[in-house]
């Protein structure tokens, strides 16, 4: 009998910077403490990320005390940012939805813009609590969700990356496997599942935590990235056209809501409520 763990997590301070792996992380009503708080937004205030920018793969943001964050990049200065003034704000489009963010430092945009080749502006969503209500289809009054896509933890499983990569073995590009799981930017990875079995999920447990099961996560670009080189091919999306297509979307993954708060951590039981 399978008995499904979680087996990691990962936090993404800044939206498509590198992630952060973690033991343990706190689950607000929006996503795990701390993910996707900043973003990058261009001269026009449209949203950039390595849908743009694959470049943006090899920059990291670590969280530091107060809500900020330590920016790196390899073979270069490292630049710390404090959470700005909330009285000087801008307003952007996120996946259909306006969002306000307050504007981070001209230091923090002159660091992203030096990096990549492109003016871009640093912001951060200073009230998760209000400033982004969730997809009403989805989401029920009130529900509101960080700056991640459309909800507020991803999650996949190894079983299935593991039956992704087979049928990627077995096709046309077939050199650019296996694929690592950095390629589908979850937050939480579950072992311990037969391939598949997430697509027939609609609450979960994890640890004491409960979670509705709400949509399979349709897949971009991104996921050709290579997160270390920033390197594009045409897997997993060739693959998952052929195995894992509904209309226009290309699935893998699937994301969650809270139905509560409280702090998972890597090997906490995973139970299928329904």
């Amino acid at each position: 009998m399978l008995s499904p763990v979680l087996s990691a997590v990962h936090i993404h301070p800044v939206k498509s910077l590198a992630a952060r792996a973690a033991d343990e992380a706190t689950v607000e009503p929006w996503g795990l403490g701390g993910d996707r708080r900043w973003m990058l937004i261009d001269q026009e205030n449209r949203v950039v990320t390595q849908r743009q920018q694959p470049r943006m793969a090899q920059l990291s943001a670590e969280l530091v005390p107060g809500g900020g964050v330590a920016l790196s990049a390899p073979g270069g200065p490292s630049l710390r940012v404090e959470v700005p003034d909330p009285a000087c704000t801008v307003v952007t489009e996120l996946h259909r939805s306006r969002v306000e963010l307050a504007v981070a430092s001209k230091a923090a945009h002159a660091w992203f813009s030096t990096r990549l080749g492109a003016e871009v502006r640093l912001v951060h969503l200073d009230a998760p609590s209000h400033r982004r209500l969730m997809d009403p289809e989805f989401g029920r009054p009130g529900e509101t969700v960080s700056l991640a896509d459309g909800f507020p933890l991803l999650l996949t499983s190894r079983a299935s990356l593991d039956a992704l990569n087979l049928l990627v073995a077995q096709g046309d590009d077939a050199d650019e496997g296996p694929l690592p799981m950095n390629r589908f930017r979850p937050n939480v990875v579950v072992d311990g599942t037969a391939p598949w079995a997430e697509d027939g999920w609609k609450r979960i447990a994890i640890g004491e935590v409960a979670f509705r099961v709400v949509k399979p996560c349709g897949r971009c670009v991104v996921t050709t990235t290579d997160q270390r080189t920033a390197e594009r091919g045409k897997e997993p999306l060739r693959t998952l056209a052929r195995h894992r297509r509904d209309g226009k979307q290309l699935l893998f993954g699937q994301n969650l809501i809270p139905e509560g708060t409280g702090v998972i951590r890597t090997g906490d039981p995973v139970r299928v409520l329904g």
